[in-house]
């Protein structure tokens, strides 16, 4: 080939023709160099090549210094050059050394052609390979990782995704499922293995899923399975046809609610039913004896002589106990016969009978069997029972209402342990004359009210690091005209039942904010405020009025729940709680470790303080179990940043060994009792004017 064609070649197969002589200066350019390089050809003739700004490829510049070193051709090789512009350009290059007629070495010829756009080309593409490739890598990553199974399938039905954890969910092998099987494959699958319990079919499964598909909305399907667990399926409809089939195992889920629902209807420590499930039960019984033309006798039954054994020998025994007499009651009645645990000592029985006499007997059959003695722990316990007896026999006029029933049963029991317990009675009309009582109380509860004959009485809350008073407990009385001062424990019961507690408690909130206003340093106020209170619309409004009527700070008062208040209407009386908190209000659980769920309420709710209730207090300078259980519970205030206050500490052997178990506050008669409002603020006053003796 001529130097001729090669000109021609090269002006079709390059961008521009380059010459060098043999020192490496540039001795020809074509015309379009200077487009590429962005420089005059005059400029760069007889410019030496290594004055440009070389940036060959990995490897390239090797070969190419190999390749002038040894004066042999070169080809295709990349490198970056540096545009005046500023902007980069890669530049592709081949050469080949020329000689003289006598064979000397003359230089190099070569051609370069601008491959920018193809190197932003595939440099876009490797980039967009590599982000898919991390894409992809990220999807393999959470697909295997999901908790939850996982299938989808295009519109013609054909499987084209899966995860391990669905493999593992149906006891499937590796190599048990391939891209492109029909749902339909699957599931035969499936139902061949035996997976699904005894029933399932293919055309059933097939038919949930379209039932599923066709809804409104994704709804989770239980799949119950030969082996016990339940699986729950969403199909989630894709567009463009398909659907993503997700599964969770729900087992424990369902397991933990159903465990959830039993509690709710259950007494925590007999598993009997508790006040609730007897209602409803008692409505279903009245039901079918209406139907059956038959009787249902209520019995209520109250444990005699409970109180000296449990005080006596401890929680322990006394729980124990408590079992034992649910297992004889059990053994003494039928299997369509109910026996529910009220509360406390107090037990209900729905027994079917035909007559008074029938109930009668039961009544003395059950006394019997729970008064014979009890072997426990090594101790011997004797108790008696009292029972009260309410009847709805098809003769009287029909079967009655439950809640009447239980009510006269109640009446009735209040008699027989009048008449000196270990008995039974029947319940009479006249025995109305209780619930006339109880209405004039109501009467005497409304008038106190509003002619202001309550007081607040104040006990003092202890704090054993310098063993000062840094709070008082605010406690209602009823200065009754005739009785004097009523307990609480005669008419808060009542206020509850009537709504009366919700006035009352306004004004103890109220008056106990005033007097705390007077006392020195900042000192604190607990308010005890009933689950009736907390739900009534407006509480918060009333907790805010109060604080700002008598200018107290919000950080000063603390108010104090029950559990009950979480048991119902959780989430409304866990809102009204979070906006009071939120205003600087302390809130601390009261009688704390009574109940079956104060841990998991201590997780819903960030308590300031929760009171461990008296009961684990009486026994535990002298119970190991007592006291073990007193440091748990303030460990675990400890560790949840929680106050921990014990209540009912009464002597200096209890207050030696709540110290010793890292309580941080207490409280009882040891220290003071309710004293009313002008002892206690004197009592602040010297312990103050006590404080700045000792500082001076």
């Amino acid at each position: 080939m001529n130097h001729t064609q090669i000109e021609d070649f090269t002006h079709i197969a390059s961008d521009w023709i380059w010459e060098t002589d043999e020192a490496g200066r540039f001795t020809r350019l074509s015309p379009e160099a200077e487009t590429f390089l962005g420089r005059p050809v005059a400029e760069l003739l007889g410019v030496d090549r290594s004055a440009f700004a070389w940036e060959f490829e990995a490897g390239g510049l090797h070969l190419y210094r190999a390749a002038l070193a040894a004066r042999r051709a070169f080809r295709d090789l990349t490198y970056i050059y540096s545009h005046p512009d500023g902007a980069p350009r890669w530049f592709e290059i081949s050469g080949r050394p020329c000689f003289s007629a006598d064979g000397a070495f003359a230089g190099y010829r070569g051609v370069g052609c601008d491959v920018s756009e193809q190197r932003r080309t595939r440099d876009a593409l490797v980039e967009a390979h590599a982000e898919l490739t991390e894409q992809n890598r990220r999807f393999d990553a959470a697909l295997e990782n999901m908790s939850q199974g996982l299938c989808l399938f295009d519109a013609r039905h054909r499987l084209q995704v899966w995860n391990r954890r669905y493999l593992d969910m149906f006891g499937l092998e590796p190599d048990a499922l391939q891209v492109g099987m029909s749902q339909q494959a699957i599931i035969e699958q499936l139902v061949a293995l035996g997976r699904y319990r005894a029933g399932m079919t293919v055309d059933s499964v097939s038919e949930g899923t379209r039932t599923s598909l066709t809804a409104d909305g994704p709804k989770a399907l239980m799949r119950e399975l030969a082996d016990g667990r339940v699986i729950a399926v969403t199909h989630r409809a894709m567009p463009g046809g398909g659907w993503v089939s997700t599964f969770e195992d729900v087992t424990e889920r369902r397991r933990n609610e159903a465990r959830i629902v039993h509690m709710a209807r259950h007494d925590g420590l007999t598993d009997l039913p508790n006040r609730t499930a007897l209602r409803e039960i008692g409505i279903e019984r009245l039901g079918q004896a209406r139907e059956a033309g038959a009787g249902l006798a209520v019995l209520c039954l109250d444990l005699d002589r409970f109180k000296p054994v449990n005080d006596s020998f401890g929680h322990a025994v006394g729980d124990g106990l408590l079992k034992a007499v649910s297992a004889r009651l059990r053994a003494q009645v039928r299997g369509r016969d109910v026996v529910a645990r009220l509360g406390g000592d107090e037990f209900a029985v729905l027994y079917a009978v035909a007559d008074a006499d029938d109930a009668t007997a039961v009544a003395e059959r059950l006394i019997g069997a729970v008064s014979a003695p009890y072997r426990l722990d090594g101790v011997t316990a004797e108790i008696g029972m009292s029972v009260g007896i309410a009847l709805a026999l098809p003769e009287a006029g029909g079967t009655g209402d439950i809640e009447r029933l239980l009510k006269e049963a109640d009446m009735a029991l209040y008699e027989a342990k009048a008449a000196g317990r270990g008995t039974f009675r029947l319940f009479e009309p006249k025995m109305d004359e209780t619930v006339r009582e109880r209405i004039a109380l109501e009467r005497e509860l409304r008038e106190a009210l509003q002619v202001g004959r309550f007081e607040v009485h104040y006990q003092p809350l202890v704090d054993l690091s310098d063993d000062r008073i840094t709070g008082m407990e605010a406690l209602v009385r009823w200065r009754h005209p005739e009785r004097g001062l009523v307990s609480p424990a005669v008419f808060i019961p009542l206020a509850e039942e009537t709504g009366l507690i919700v006035p009352l408690g306004e004004w103890v909130l109220r008056q106990a904010c005033r007097d705390a206003a007077g006392w020195p340093g900042d000192t604190s106020v607990a308010v005890n405020v009933s689950p009736l209170q907390l739900r009534h619309r407006g509480f918060a409004q009333t907790v805010v009025a109060a604080l700002a009527a008598t200018g107290l700070a919000a950080a000063r008062l603390e108010l104090e729940i029950t559990e009950s208040v979480l048991l119902d209407d959780t989430e409304a009386n866990l809102e009204t709680l979070h906006g009071l908190r939120g205003l600087g209000v302390r809130i601390s659980m009261d009688d704390f470790g009574t109940g079956y769920s104060s841990i998991s309420y201590l997780r819903r709710f960030p308590f300031d303080k929760i009171k461990i209730d008296r009961s684990f207090v009486r026994d535990c300078a002298a119970s190991p179990d007592a006291g073990a259980i007193i440091r748990a519970i303030v460990g675990l205030g400890a560790s949840l940043g929680i106050t921990t206050l014990v209540e009912g500490v009464e002597t200096e052997p209890q207050l030696a060994a709540v110290r010793a178990e890292g309580a941080r506050e207490v409280q009882g008669f040891l220290f003071s009792p309710p004293r009313p409002a002008a002892e206690a603020a004197a009592l602040l006053a010297a312990q103050d004017e006590q404080a700045a003796t000792i500082a001076a």
